[in-house]
């Protein structure tokens, strides 16, 4: 939490000296939280989903466990993530979310686009 905490100051203070734009601040929480999960940290990842406070702690747990078979399968296809960029974003108006989109470099040298939809909620950018 300490972590989330920290990134959101960051958001923060990006956006105030420099005049951040909101896809700026998208990409960066979107690739936060996505560097989250691959160190790990599935509770903060889990955190950057919108709605996620107030998930049943059984449920919570059946995600932090995807998550882990899901590392666990990268790991086994392709050697593991090892980087993750930014390439673009797209704000969706009709959906009133934020598209950003993100590259997955993998350990076998292989790269994957994903796109991430970016809800912002009460001035902080979470996944959708």
């Amino acid at each position: 939490m300490k972590n989330l905490l920290t990134l959101a100051l960051l958001l923060l203070l990006l956006c105030a000296c420099s005049g951040a734009t909101a896809e700026e601040m998208a990409s960066l929480a979107a690739k936060g939280y996505y560097e989250h999960l691959i160190g790990g940290e599935y509770d903060l990842f889990l955190a950057g989903k919108a709605g996620a406070d107030s998930l049943p702690k059984h449920y919570r747990e059946q995600l932090i466990m995807g998550y882990k078979q899901f590392l666990a399968q990268q790991e086994k296809s392709h050697h593991g993530i090892q980087d993750i960029r930014i390439v673009g974003t797209s704000a969706d108006t009709l959906l009133q979310c934020m598209n950003v989109f993100l590259v997955f470099c993998y350990g076998d040298s292989t790269n994957e686009q994903v796109v991430v939809p970016m809800v912002e909620h009460h001035g902080a950018w979470r996944m959708k």
